[in-house]
């Protein structure tokens, strides 16, 4: 009945449209004071829009009468704005406000639709529709000054918002959406939000489509379970835009406040789930992509693609997908929150160009196991990912790491270079370790140095010059054939024969080769690569 209107039809004022039922009349009535119109009869069951209990003329309205009312509706009671508030109505016809301005506030709860609605270039203030069973909602380009609220509904046949413009809130929790005849669950391409939306608890059952969109501030879809085994994509969002963070993070289930705040203890929770594609491919984020105990559930020829994405903070900290790709190639992140088991195996990872400038891994995360993560993401050399890793770790203080990353990535280059490439590589990495590690050089010169003492003391050495030369040392003639650009007056000044003469030309071509693999070694770390 009518709160406070205590209306009876033998009371109608003159004036009242003559072909309205009595259920209308008390509509038209509620209409003019503001106030709720509740035709649910108090049993659960019976006032479930959602379910199969029929419901008779006793709670039916036609839409062409909530257009008028809505359209060109009676004036408001003296004192009173007049606004439309249904509770358990339901909606016979098809209810059109295509193009019209609709100046009252709309509220219905509970309702349920036996048509689709249609909006397209419809102008409201503030829409909300509450736990309402509706076939299909077509609103593209709609415009609102205030809120567009859909939460708990269901749509059988998808919801169209293309290009449509929410002046503040958009909320889908709790909404069940299923595919329209093009396979889109929400079409909401080129939609702007001024401030949030919120999709929390959502079940998209088809594509859910944000391409260009753009959300003010923070798009939520904590909980949220998206399925689309017709297609390739769940989530097709490029160019996307958020002021501040895109979330795809667990909600608390039966929580009163279901956003912007971590569930309590205790609290049942339910992950974010996407089983299809998720494309976010040239998105710019505020302030973060939240991915914190995200699961997707993708087939081989489907991927999380974050390609180009720019965002100050990426948290990738879902589980790891079994199958499919991973494609972050063109990534801006300032900062990668990261898990060592979130990330895919070899070959299902790509980072082409890929950039980050500081690691903040959660858990244990080992540089073999960060390696691991390169060489998964390149299933051929390439030096760019071991760049930023070994840049990223300098930046942070981690010099010796660095250096082990720089050293992988020579060993990794070996493995492309034709045999006498990679015989010179081994000799590189056996003797100074390509440079990256100099105490090497020291070692090897000292064992070389002490072995040709040891051997050179026994040799038969008669000078060259007998009229003048110095005193024979062992010790130094063996350094001066390690040392190939310093003279220390010794190895021209003695003759050796037969296999001693051998083994001086040895020491010199060893000499040779340590001092051209450290000059390479240097080179390298003196170009800090």
């Amino acid at each position: 009945m009518t709160e406070g209107t205590g209306l009876r039809v033998g009371d109608l004022p003159d004036g009242l449209p003559d072909d309205l039922t009595a259920v209308e009349a008390g509509m038209w009535q509620a209409f003019r004071s503001g106030s709720v119109y509740d035709l649910s009869s108090g049993d659960a069951e019976v006032d479930d829009p959602h379910g199969g209990q029929p419901w008779g003329p006793e709670r039916s309205v036609r839409a062409r009468v909530v257009c008028w009312l809505l359209l060109d509706g009676p004036p408001a009671l003296a004192g009173r704005v007049s606004s439309l508030k249904l509770v358990g109505v339901r909606i016979t016809g098809s209810l059109e406000l295509a193009g019209g301005t609709v100046t009252p506030y709309v509220e219905m709860r509970g309702c349920r639709f036996d048509q689709q609605v249609l909006l397209p270039e419809a102008r409201f203030t503030t829409v909300r529709l509450v736990d309402c069973s509706v076939p299909r909602l077509e609103a593209a380009r709609v415009h609102t000054e205030g809120d567009l609220h859909l939460p708990r509904c269901r749509f059988q046949n998808g919801v169209r918002l293309t290009d449509a413009h929410i002046g503040t809130d958009l909320l889908l929790n709790q909404a069940v959406v299923h595919r329209d005849r093009s396979g889109r669950s929400i079409a909401a391409d080129g939609m702007t939000v001024g401030q949030d939306l919120q999709a929390e608890l959502l079940e998209s059952h088809g594509e859910f489509s944000l391409r260009s969109a753009k959300v003010g501030v923070s798009l939520s879809l904590r909980g949220a379970k998206l399925a689309n085994p017709y297609a390739r994509l769940a989530l097709n969002a490029p160019q996307l835009t958020v002021g501040r963070t895109l979330y795809l993070t667990p909600a608390g289930v039966g929580s009163p406040r279901l956003s912007g705040t971590t569930p309590a203890r205790g609290t049942r929770v339910q992950r974010f789930e996407c089983r299809g594609g998720v494309r976010l491919d040239d998105g710019r984020f505020g302030d973060a992509v939240d991915l914190e105990r995200a699961r997707f559930v993708l087939t081989d020829d489907q991927d999380l693609s974050l390609r180009r994405v720019q965002t100050p903070e990426l948290r990738f900290l879902g589980d790891r997908p079994q199958r499919g790709k991973v494609l972050l190639s063109g990534a801006r992140i300032v900062t990668l929150v990261d898990r060592a088991s979130s990330w895919p195996g070899p070959g299902n990872l790509h980072m082409g160009g890929f950039t980050y400038e500081a690691l903040v891994p959660r858990g244990p995360f080992p540089l073999n196991r960060r390696l691991d993560w390169v060489a998964a993401a390149t299933a051929e050399y390439n030096p760019e990912p071991y760049e930023r890793l070994a840049a990223v770790l300098r930046a942070a203080g981690e010099d010796e790491d660095a250096r082990e990353v720089l050293l992988a990535r020579q060993r990794r280059r070996r493995e492309t270079l034709p045999l006498a490439g990679k015989f010179w590589g081994y000799l590189q990495d056996w003797t100074v370790a390509y440079g990256y590690r100099p105490g090497r050089a020291a070692v090897w010169m000292a064992v070389l140095w002490a072995a040709g003492t040891l051997a050179f003391a026994h040799a038969d050495h008669p000078p060259i010059n007998s009229g003048g030369h110095p005193a024979w040392s062992p010790a130094l003639f063996a350094l001066d054939l390690l040392l190939p650009v310093i003279d220390l007056g010794q190895a021209g000044q003695w003759q050796l024969r037969g296999a001693w003469q051998w083994l001086a030309a040895v020491m010199v071509l060893l000499g040779w080769i340590l001092a051209t693999t450290v000059a390479a070694g240097a080179t390298r770390l003196l170009r800090r690569k």
